[in-house]
């Protein structure tokens, strides 16, 4: 299981993209954080984004 993104309040700012330390996030061509399977669900990204767009 992977924590996961709401497109709808994803706003590209790309804070989750530097706060993993597993380096699992990448932003996707409409600037939407994508979390890949190498996600470990520390919640580093969830605590880091400024919309509450990515939850566990």
């Amino acid at each position: 299981m992977v924590a996961k993104v709401d497109a709808d309040e994803c706003v590209g700012c790309g804070t989750c993209v530097d706060e993993c330390p597993q380096e699992a996030i990448t932003m996707n061509d409409d600037d939407i954080a994508v979390i890949s399977d190498e996600c470990t669900e520390c919640g580093l990204c969830v605590d880091a984004c400024p919309t509450s767009a990515i939850s566990l």
